[in-house]
């Protein structure tokens, strides 16, 4: 796991404020537009920050490249450790009304273990459906 400098700057007799969840994500990706979508709706425990990492303007953090963040979902938590795969996801989860349940049940043991698995069983696959989404897309209604 990596840290990223993601700590408020503080000026004496100013309060701190928490720096927000950085949520990137490839908007690339129809799948993924659709679930952050989903995302954005609810009201977060605390503040989200979604950064579409396809985004030409994007400029990936030290030491880690746009090409390895676009292959899995990334996380940046405000104490700026950086999160991949399942364990991102459950970050995010625990904060959403509706998905905390998942968090939860990735707190049994071994499930964020099979959580990561499935995860990495999906990526595989996923220019597949990714394909088949974006043929969807396309079909007049």
């Amino acid at each position: 796991m990596n840290q990223l400098d993601n700590t408020p700057s503080t000026t004496p007799n100013c309060p701190s404020e928490a720096a927000p969840t950085q949520v990137l994500f490839d908007g690339s990706c129809p799948l993924c537009r659709r679930e952050i979508a989903l995302y954005k709706d609810l009201k977060a425990d605390g503040e989200m920050q979604w950064v579409d990492i396809s985004a030409c303007t994007y400029a990936a953090p030290s030491g880690l490249s746009k090409e390895t963040l676009m292959r899995r979902f990334h996380v940046v938590t405000p104490e700026g450790k950086l999160l991949s795969g399942a364990a991102g996801f459950v970050h995010v989860w625990k904060q959403l009304p509706g998905w905390r349940w998942l968090a939860r049940l990735a707190s049994l043991p071994g499930m964020l273990t099979i959580m990561e698995w499935s995860y990495r069983g999906f990526l595989i696959i996923r220019p597949s459906v990714q394909k088949l989404v974006r043929r969807a897309e396309k079909k007049p209604r």
